[in-house]
């Protein structure tokens, strides 16, 4: 029952983290491992948990799509085979390999978040400057995407920052429309990803169940919150946690064992 407790509220707190300031796999994540899920599993659980909240987030913003359908399709069939093929590594990598790994990776995306903001401004200028993008430019932002659906079917935390990344080189300027296609190509990722986390049962579904209907709350509850405590404080106590959190994982891993 403790566990069951523990899971809803870190789902909860992780929906408003990621309706207010994105960065909930960092509370959920770790959730997840801390009740005796092991990594991989946990992993492809909190994935699943996260694609609802992005498929419910694509829709709402589906108006502010401006692409044209012609390249919304070809970027969505290329992420999802990038998700795919993230998916397929992990499903390779054994919980031993994986572990080691997850340091890293939290260490990644902790640094994303923190400076994901300045990262896309800059970004935004460079594009700004190099409107007229020949044609090994556009190559390079297509390895880029999908690398960054790769790593997205292998590990979601992070995965938002990248594609902000991405939308910023690749010239978009609305950030309502950088929102929306990184929960489209999100949801693209994580969904393909998730078939293969299913056919090879890597889904904690108790767990994962009880994390979701958090998940859900908390996005609900975030309307509420978001009138009471500024953005800012959030981002700080999230970077605050993901920084202990990553350090914890680096102590478990190199120093407790």
């Amino acid at each position: 029952m403790q566990d069951v407790l523990f899971l809803a509220a870190a789902g909860i707190l992780g929906g408003i983290v990621n309706s207010l300031a994105g960065g909930g796999s960092f509370i959920t994540f770790p959730a997840l491992i801390a009740v005796g899920i092991p990594p991989v599993i946990a992993n492809a659980s909190n994935t699943f948990t996260a694609t609802a909240g992005y498929l419910s987030g694509t829709y709402a913003l589906r108006q502010e799509i401006k692409d044209s359908p012609k390249t919304i399709l070809i970027l969505s069939f290329i992420s999802a085979l990038g998700g795919i093929l993230g998916a397929y590594l992990l499903t390779q990598t054994s919980n031993s390999e994986f572990e080691t790994a997850v340091p890293w990776l939290l260490l990644f995306a902790t640094v994303l978040f923190i400076f994901g903001g300045q990262l896309n401004k800059t970004l935004q200028l460079w594009s700004q400057k190099h409107r007229h993008i020949d044609q090994a430019q556009k190559w390079l932002f297509t390895l880029l995407f999908i690398g960054v659906s790769i790593y997205g079917g292998f590990f979601n935390a992070g995965l938002g920052i990248l594609l902000l990344s991405y939308c910023s080189l690749a010239g978009y300027r609305s950030v309502n429309e950088m929102n929306a296609l990184k929960l489209l190509y999100s949801s693209t990722i994580s969904g393909c990803a998730i078939i293969l986390f299913l056919i090879n049962d890597l889904i904690s579904w108790n767990e994962t169940l009880v994390l979701l209907v958090g998940t859900l709350i908390g996005g609900y509850a975030a309307g509420i919150v978001s009138k009471k405590i500024p953005n800012s404080w959030i981002r700080m106590a999230i970077i605050f946690a993901s920084t202990g959190i990553t350090l914890w994982f680096f102590m478990d891993v190199y120093i407790l064992d």
